[in-house]
């Protein structure tokens, strides 16, 4: 295709674990996927929140569901949400959902290994492309 130019679209969105969400690791407006169990749905203020459990705490991520009504929440299922952070009232993040699927019956362990295996990926092939791109030493 001529004229197309790959920087008119979006960054990729990366997968954040939810406990990542609220500690400031995400800068505001970057495109994210999380997952968590569906606790609380409040269809009138089109917000949800996910929560997961990690180190022993329980975590919860707030989700804005406008863009993605009506749906059907099913309270307790597994859910993976594709949208932007955003800063909102009443809580420190929230994610804007732009897809909001229901993953239920998902091995949750089995995705946080596979999001752990891309990261070690992309971490190793940056550091292959700084390493090419650095100049040969002269001798």
């Amino acid at each position: 295709m001529s004229g197309f130019c790959s920087t008119m679209l979006p960054a990729a969105a990366v997968f954040y674990f939810p406990w990542e969400v609220n500690s400031g690791v995400v800068r505001d407006g970057e495109s994210v996927r999380v997952f968590g169990r569906l606790t609380c749905y409040q269809p009138e203020e089109s917000r949800a929140t996910l929560s997961a459990q990690h180190a022993s705490k329980e975590h919860h991520v707030a989700i804005h569901t406008g863009f993605v009504e009506p749906f059907n929440p099913i309270i307790g299922a597994q859910y993976i949400v594709l949208g932007e952070l955003e800063n909102a009232e009443g809580v420190r993040e929230m994610v804007r959902a732009r897809v909001l699927n229901c993953v239920d019956g998902v091995n949750i362990a089995l995705l946080q290994k596979a999001i752990n295996e891309q990261r070690s990926f992309f971490r190793e092939r940056e550091q292959r492309q700084e390493d090419a791109a650095q100049p040969a030493p002269v001798t």
